[in-house]
Order: structure tokens, then C-alpha cells, then sequence
């Protein structure tokens, strides 16, 4: 739900999939990895508790991947239809951002019913074929569970504001107005407010409170210190899982409970003592109130416990329970994990390293430092995009080399220990592509904070499948438009390609998948003092080591990956992949990469 750009304090057979990936390789001049087949092992019984330790997640938002039925919309009927290409591609796991009925004043996000499907997405008797087509694909299904608020227009709502004595009126944060009379309703009950612009509390006539509301006014926020909403949730957990789903995402989970004493929060301010102005022109506010509050840890506990109760005929062992989980520093995250007795996340989310948005080698280091080393042990989630902010060209292009910065991206995410989380597009370098007008928008974001906040439209256009008319999205006029870069930056173009990057993402999350030391591998950094190049070591026990160097800059670079005091013993270097044009390395002190190049080689 948040957006960790703008609010700142924020992969036909499996057989053919790898012949398809080792032609690919060669046509590019690059070498596949050693022995391939023989890396490839049929899957335990343990391999299939562990699933989700190296996954690739992908992240669909549905109104947007394919429509099947002409309405110009995405549909589940569409996601079905596409389940080769994801399979082919290399993805475990299918991330579905809600399809849930809404009145979509944040496009599912307000939801009105947590038991059933929006027509708009089509049916449960559709739903329950996308699971059932996806397993048989060994592709799971995680459901976005969205706690920390319903829409105005759930059951809930409209009982909880009916009057004060109502039974539902306390599954809502309501509060009186600071001086607050018979005749008038005073002022919001402190200066807390919405992520999405102004006072996070709105006043309600019939009733006379205001009630608090972190997101949209339309998004009244759930209150955590009901234990019914917390038997309502399981209870919404146990229907899913019941269904087959994977897991859950869980949104806006840190903003679950808020300060019980009401207190203001801080106002950010700049080098000159001057409150800093948001896009909406409101103070900035430190979030120190409504976020990361007691309480969080023990009510995600609870759903972790409830879908613990639950496996699968196909899929046994543990459902994934992944964290949207924006926070401070890595002890925080490390905490999201839970402990052995009450464990919380499999995956939260590293936003620590998602909000980079910078080619900044030693920002980069620190990072993957810190969550190699700062999370007890457990197991990583990298991303780097999603829906909630502009894709990665233009938080991380330069306008020239944008394509090799997003193989640059592809390769910190997929080459790192741990699971890596995609957004849809980004295999083809989907670029962000914002509306130029106001009466433009869609997103209401955009509608409050324009000309500042354009809003999130631009990075959830339609996917670009082919050169056919709206991109062989649908065949009516689309629900965003479809942008003038897919003419170029498709499916159909780039799978042909040998140097697309797409190529390079499958390329990539085969290695991933079957390269010993990136299946089980710690990261080691090496050449750590060098600012241009981020280099690392895979390494896992009694496994070949694996070493990755990756030109964060636009000039030619000599890495030597035996500078530092790595340890790393002169050997024979098999290169498991390349950049295009790319030269293999005679030894491990000089291992030359081009602007942006990228060189993964395994030491023999």
C-alpha cells in the first residue's frame, strides 16, 4: 500500500525452459553453466517446505496483466491464460494484489467483502480454476490480505457508523474533536495524517465523532485492540487457505496500531529549523505516532499461528506469509520474523534495500551487508519495484544506459541470497509512464497532490505482450493507456532477442534455480573498498563458489576480486554468465567489465 519512492519514511517442459536458456547463452557468446542437467535434482519432500527460502515471487496487479473478456480491463481469466509464460519465465509464486469486491476508490484496496471475487475480475469458479492451473504449473497463489482497513461501504463500516451503541462500533477507531460541542464538531482529534494527503480523520455527522482513517477517507482503519477483528481476520485466513492459496502479502501491516494516548506526532523539519512541505502541502510528518506501534508483532503471530494449521495435498509444509513492512533500520526488520516459540513472517519484506533508488555501490554494500548479516539468520526478501511507486527506469535510469541498469538491478536482485520479489513488466523494461494532464488521472493520489504527486498510473500500465494493437493486452480501449514504449519493449520482441532482458531475467533465475551455490549460498562481499563495482561471493558449503561483479557506473572497470584480503586462492574461472559483448576473465584480479557490465563466474 505505501509508496516507498514517494513516502520516503518506505520465471512447455522445465527441459525445454533450460535448452531455450542454454541457446540463449550461446547466441549471446556466454557460457552456460557447467553440467546443467546434473544441478537440476527431483524435488524432497524438504525442498518443498523450503519452496519459498530461494523463490521468485511476481508480482501481478491484475487490472493491468490481461484482460480476457474485451472489457478492457485484467481479469483472473487472463492471469490464467498466461500461467506458460510465467512458468517458462521461472516464477514459484503468483503475488495477486486484491480481486477481492470494492468499490475501488483505491483499485481493491478499500475492500467491501474479504469472502468473494469483484465480477469485474471475474468469478470464485475462476479463482478457484487460476489455483488449480497455476499448481499444476507448481506455481503458487499468495492473496494480498489487507488488515489495517476495510472500505466504508463493508458491512462493518455501515454498522460501526450507524450509531455509537452499535456492536461494530468499536471495530473502528472513532474519537471525539478537540473542543467538540453539541453544535460543533472542533478539530481533528490531533494533527495525525493520511498517507494519501491531509487529516487522517474524518468527521461523521450522524454519529458526531471523527473516525481515523491512515489511507483514503473512504479506507476507515480497522481498530487492533478488538479481539473480534482480530477472530474476524483468522477467520478470513481459514477461508483462503481452505480454497489452496499459497500465502498471504500482507499490506500496510506496521500501521496497524496507533499511539493509544492520541498523542501529535513530529513535524520533520529542515536544515534551517522550517517544516518540511509534502506534496499535498502538508507538514511532514515523523510517523512516530502510527507506525512500527505495540502490538503489531503479537497480532501477526496470531495469523502466522492460523495459517500454520493449514497444508496442502500438493504443496506440503508451510503457507508463505510475506510483510509489507516499511521500517526504520534492519533490528526492526529482524524483528518481523518473530522468534521459534511465535514466529511471525517467513518473508518480510527488505525495504531497506528496495528504497536505495540509487547507483550507490557502497549504499548497496551496506545493505546487503546488513541483511546478510542483521536478521538472525533468516531468510532475505529483496525487490525493488512493485505498484505503489515508479518502476526502475526512472528511479534508477539515466535516460542513456537504461537498459543495462536494469540488468544491473536484475542481477543484485536474483544473484543475492534469498528469495526476490518482481513486478510485472520488469522483465521487459516496462518503463513509467505518467499521465501529462490532470484530467488524465486515475489515481486519486494524483487528483490531491497534482502537479507534485501525478499519482501511481504511471507504473501500473498495461503489460506489453506483442506489437498488436494495445499490445495484446485486450482488444478494447484499455483501462490505462497503453504506452508508445511497447512498440519496442514487448514480450513477442524480446523473446526472439538473445541480448533482451528478458533473456536476461530467465537467464538469470535458471541460475538461480540451479546453480548450487546460489541455491543455498551465503554473500560475502568482496573488493570492498572499490565505489564503482559491487562485487560478492556465493558460497555454501562443499558447493563451487561462485563470484559476482557488477559496474554500477557508465566508464569501463578492472575489478580484482582478490584485493581486501578476500581469501579467495588463485583458480580457473567457468563463466556462468555475461553481459552482452562481455569478455571472460583470465583470473580473478582482473576481471574487465564494460559500462554497466556485469560478469558471474564460478571458480574451479
Amino acid at each position: 500500500m505505501r509508496n516507498f519512492n514517494r513516502l520516503g519514511i518506505f520465471f512447455t517442459a522445465f527441459t525445454a525452459a533450460i535448452l531455450l536458456g542454454q541457446a540463449s547463452l550461446a547466441a549471446q557468446g556466454q557460457t552456460a553453466p557447467a553440467k546443467p542437467p546434473a544441478a537440476i535434482h527431483t524435488a524432497s519432500q524438504q525442498d518443498e517446505m523450503d519452496w519459498w527460502k530461494n523463490a521468485v515471487i511476481y508480482e501481478i496487479y491484475p487490472r493491468s496483466f490481461q484482460d480476457s473478456n474485451g472489457d478492457g480491463m485484467g481479469d483472473l481469466n487472463g492471469i490464467t491464460s498466461r500461467l506458460d509464460y510465467l512458468k517458462d519465465l521461472g516464477v514459484d509464486a503468483i503475488w495477486l494484489t486484491p480481486v477481492y469486491p470494492s468499490p475501488q476508490i483505491d483499485f481493491g484496496y478499500d475492500i467491501s467483502d474479504y469472502r468473494a471475487i469483484d465480477p469485474q475480475y471475474g468469478t470464485m469458479a475462476d479463482f478457484d480454476r487460476l489455483v488449480a492451473e497455476a499448481e499444476k504449473r507448481h506455481i503458487r497463489i499468495i492473496m494480498d490480505m489487507v488488515m489495517n482497513h476495510t472500505s466504508d461501504k463493508h458491512r462493518w463500516f455501515i454498522e460501526s457508523r450507524s450509531s455509537r451503541t452499535n456492536p461494530y462500533r468499536d471495530w473502528y477507531v472513532w474519537h471525539d474533536g478537540k473542543g467538540q460541542t453539541a453544535t460543533s464538531p472542533g478539530t481533528p482529534p490531533n494533527n495525525w495524517q493520511s498517507y494519501f494527503g491531509h487529516s487522517a480523520w474524518q468527521w461523521d455527522p450522524k454519529t458526531r465523532q471523527y473516525y481515523y482513517h491512515k489511507f483514503y477517507i473512504q479506507q476507515p482503519d480497522l481498530n487492533w485492540r478488538n479481539p473480534k477483528v482480530h477472530e474476524a481476520f483468522k477467520d478470513i485466513i481459514a477461508f483462503w487457505l481452505q480454497r489452496g492459496v499459497g500465502g498471504f502479502r500482507f499490506d500496510a501491516i506496521t500501521s496497524l496500531y496507533e499511539d493509544p494516548e492520541m498523542r501529535d506526532e513530529g513535524v520533520v523539519k529542515d536544515a534551517a529549523g522550517n517544516p518540511e512541505i509534502n506534496a499535498y502541502g502538508d507538514p511532514q510528518l515523523d510517523d512516530s505516532r502510527t507506525n512500527n506501534q505495540p502490538g503489531e508483532h503479537e497480532a501477526v503471530a496470531e495469523m502466522r499461528a492460523e495459517s500454520d494449521k493449514f497444508d496442502s495435498k500438493s504443496f506440503p509444509g508451510t503457507r508463505l506469509l510475506i510483510g509489507e513492512t516499511y521500517l526504520p533500520n534492519i533490528a526492526e526488520l529482524a524483528k518481523m520474523y518473530g522468534t521459534a516459540q511465535k514466529p511471525e513472517f517467513q518473508l518480510p519484506m527488505d525495504t531497506q534495500v528496495a528504497i536505495i533508488n540509487k547507483l550507490d555501490v557502497p549504499t548497496f554494500r551496506s545493505k546487503l551487508t546488513d541483511v546478510e548479516t542483521g536478521i538472525n539468520d533468516h531468510i532475505p526478501l529483496l525487490l525493488f519495484d512493485n505498484h505503489d511507486n515508479p518502476r526502475i527506469d526512472m528511479r534508477y535510469g539515466d535516460g542513456i544506459h537504461n537498459a543495462q541498469i536494469e540488468r544491473v538491478v536484475a542481477t543484485v536482485l536474483f544473484a543475492s541470497r534469498g528469495a526476490s520479489l518482481m513486478y510485472y513488466g520488469d522483465e521487459i523494461g516496462m518503463v513509467t509512464t505518467p499521465p501529462t494532464r490532470k484530467e488524465d488521472v486515475k489515481d486519486p493520489i494524483g487528483i490531491t497532490g497534482w502537479p507534485k504527486e501525478k499519482g501511481r498510473d504511471g507504473e501500473r500500465t498495461p503489460m506489453q505482450w506483442n506489437n498488436e494493437p494495445q499490445a495484446g493486452f485486450t482488444t478494447a480501449n484499455p483501462w490505462l493507456p497503453v504506452p508508445p514504449s511497447a512498440a519496442e519493449i514487448n514480450v513477442e520482441v524480446e523473446r526472439t532477442d538473445p541480448d533482451s532482458l528478458f533473456n536476461w531475467y530467465r537467464t538469470l533465475i535458471r541460475l538461480k534455480k540451479t546453480v548450487p551455490a546460489f541455491e543455498h549460498g551465503a554473500n560475502i562481499m568482496l573488493d570492498t573498498e572499490n565505489t564503482s563495482v559491487l562485487s560478492w561471493l556465493r558460497q555454501a558449503p562443499g558447493m563451487p563458489q561462485v563470484v559476482v561483479s557488477v559496474n554500477f557506473t557508465a566508464q569501463p572497470q578492472i575489478v580484482n576480486l582478490q584485493a581486501g584480503g578476500s581469501g579467495l586462492a588463485a583458480g580457473k574461472l567457468q563463466t556462468l554468465l555475461k553481459s552482452p559483448g562481455g569478455v571472460d576473465p583470465k583470473s580473478l584480479d582482473q576481471i574487465v567489465l564494460a559500462p554497466f557490465g556485469i560478469y558471474i563466474g564460478e571458480l574451479q
